[in-house]
Order: structure tokens, then sequence, then C-alpha cells
């Protein structure tokens, strides 16, 4: 799989320059495997998904604040040399799509947001422990615990708890302190593409009315709540996500 300008992405359908593109940003503690399939490869689209810095495959160290990652994740776009896309985040990478769709309005057809908000506070305790080598995976497991339905499968907890332990704490906690960071609540009337939100009944790291806040904020957003899925909502629910993906995108790129 390529790199470019230090990120490591997985692309599908990239050779075809007829295909509107989708690019899908994961959330802290993630990378491109935190989105599930039916997305990475939506079929009659171009679909990039990159690791951002210090985690999956890419280089460097993780960063600690969204307009960090919101500068690097542009570097890559435009390196791509893509025309206007559709830009999709799950959590903080919700926060990193929303302040890229704020600041750099030109790269976007449309936003999707989920399970995410305009701030995404977090508990200073479990920072702190996320920082270090001992409470690394008390930190973890408490993550897993908060991020799931309690009806989804053990196995998929355990593949996406996997994945998180191979990050350096530093990363993790880096994440999660950008998170704690991050503050749009009063720029969401800036946001002047069509945008979709999505949320899950479920939800306990970012309630509903973090996705409520978006929906009210951004102008003529389309807020849908998914019943029974917590705050990992793609891969909970891969093939009800993909669905409402593709006809959003649909309509706004009214293929």
């Amino acid at each position: 799989m390529p790199y470019l300008a230090d990120l490591y992405y997985q692309a599908y359908q990239a050779d075809d320059p007829n295909r509107k593109t989708l690019i899908l940003i994961h959330g802290a503690g993630g990378d491109h495997l935190s989105w599930p399939t039916q997305l990475r490869r939506l079929s009659g689209y171009r679909v990039y998904t990159p690791d951002l810095p210090g985690h999956g495959k890419s280089r460097g160290h993780g960063l600690q604040r969204i307009p960090a990652y919101g500068e690097t994740v542009l570097e890559w776009i435009r390196e791509l040399r893509l025309p206007k896309v559709i830009l999709a985040g799950h959590s903080m990478g919700g926060a990193i799509a929303l302040w890229l769709a704020i600041n750099h309005p030109e790269l976007l057809h449309g936003l999707i947001l989920m399970s995410s908000g305009a701030t995404l506070p977090v508990n200073l305790s479990l920072i702190e422990e996320l920082a270090t080598q001992v409470g690394f995976p008390t930190a973890v497991d408490n993550i897993m615990r908060w991020s799931f339905s309690p009806r989804i499968e053990p196995a998929l907890v355990e593949n996406v708890k996997k994945h998180m332990l191979k990050l350096r704490p530093s990363v993790v906690a880096g994440d999660f302190r950008a998170c704690d960071r991050f503050d749009l609540s009063e720029r969401l009337d800036q946001v002047a593409v069509p945008t979709k939100i999505l949320v899950g009944d479920e939800d306990k790291m970012t309630p509903i009315r973090f996705s409520e806040e978006l929906a009210e904020g951004i102008q003529n957003a389309e807020l849908d709540v998914i019943q029974g899925a917590g705050h990992m909502l793609p891969l909970e629910q891969p093939d009800g996500v993909a669905k409402t993906v593709r006809g959003f995108m649909d309509k706004v790129l009214k293929v």
C-alpha cells in the first residue's frame, strides 16, 4: 500500500478518475481498519482511508491538537491532487473533518460526522492513565467498555482492543488530549457544505446530545440516530452505515 505526505493509506478504485471520492478519517487510537470493508470498498466510488501520524502503518508521532491533525490531512489531500471530496470522520476523525470543512471548504462536496461533536471532553484521569505503560491496558479496557453496545459480539471488541494496544501509550493519550482541547461550537454556522450526522442511540462516549448540537448549529444538517449501536457505530452497524453514506453521497453528488 502507498505512502504520501508520510501517511500510509488504503485506496479503493483509485485508478478510475470518473468516480467521485470518499475519504474516511478514523478516530482516537484507531487506524484505517477502524472502518469496515463495506465503507473502505464502497462500490461505485473511489475511497481513500489513511492512517493518521503515529497510527497503524503511518510514520511519525501522534499529534495532540485537532488543527495539527487537520493540517497533516490537508497536506495529504493536496498531494493526492483530488477534485472535491466527501469527507467522513468518526469521533476524533469527525473533529478533524469538521475543522477541515470550516477552514478549507474548497476541498469538500459534503461532510459526514459519525459519533462526534463540536466539543469532545475527556476525563483527565483517563488521559493520565493512558499515558503510562502500567495504566495503559486498564485504560484501554475502559475505553472498550464505553465504546460498544453490550449486544456486540465480544470478538469484534477484542479485535479493536488488540489494534489499540499496538499503539504507543503516548499516541493514544495524545489523541484523547487533542479531543479534550477541541472546541468548534462557536463556528458551526461556518460549515457551508451538505452535512450528514450519524450517532448510535447507545453511544456513551459521545452521547446523542453532542450530535444534536452539531445538527442545530450546522445549517440544513441531517441527523440520523441508529438504534442498537454504541460509539463504534461504523463497525457495529457496517451495512446500515454504508447504505446511509451511499444515499447521502448519491444525493449530494446527484449520481
